[in-house]
């Protein structure tokens, strides 16, 4: 089985850790559950949402790359699939110093193949580009992503999809807990 990850959100439970930042930067001026509802779209998304201007948004990012990785944990159960798949890539917006930062501190480098990341010259998500390119090399089965964005791409080029955590349609198989992968993905 060869698995494309999304990071944010997918691998990794940061989202709460984004919510802090930006609801110290708003200064409280919004709930939580609404910023975070807000980010589950894109960054971008909720930067426009929140109409923040580009010193906040640099503000935002510095402070958010500051915080320890211990704030972004894996989610439960992740690292069983990880283990068992032939192979994993990831594909992400977010720079390839964070991630290495965070796959160092869980020692989780050794689970993939390739990391193509924000900072690579790749259009952004959900452009194809990026997947296509993977899929090419290491002949994908399956895109796993927590947002419609992430999973758009491998749809256009003919790879199957999993939503975590998010029930829009349009994905192949939807997971609430990786605990449930097994029995809910089924790959031909």
């Amino acid at each position: 089985m060869n698995i494309l990850w999304d990071f944010d959100g997918t691998l990794f439970d940061t989202y709460p850790a984004f919510t802090l930042v930006m609801h110290d930067l708003l200064r409280e001026r919004a709930e939580k559950k609404d910023i975070l509802k807000q980010l589950k779209v894109s960054f971008r998304h909720a930067a426009n949402h929140f109409n923040l201007s580009e010193e906040q948004i640099n503000t935002f990012k510095k402070k958010e790359k500051s915080l320890s990785p211990k704030m972004k944990k894996p989610f439960p159960y992740v690292e069983n699939i990880l283990i068992k798949a032939d192979v994993n890539v990831i594909m992400t917006h977010k720079p390839r110093d964070e991630v290495k930062l965070i796959l160092d501190y869980y020692h989780w480098n050794d689970y993939f193949q390739e990391i193509v990341a924000g900072d690579d010259g790749f259009p952004r998500k959900p452009d194809s580009a990026s997947y296509r390119y993977l899929h090419e090399k290491y002949k994908l089965d399956i895109a796993i992503g927590d947002r419609l964005l992430d999973i758009l791409p491998a749809k256009e080029i003919g790879i199957l999809t999993c939503l975590f955590q998010n029930h829009s349609q349009g994905a192949d198989f939807y997971l609430e807990s990786y605990r449930d992968f097994d029995n809910t993905v089924k790959l031909l």
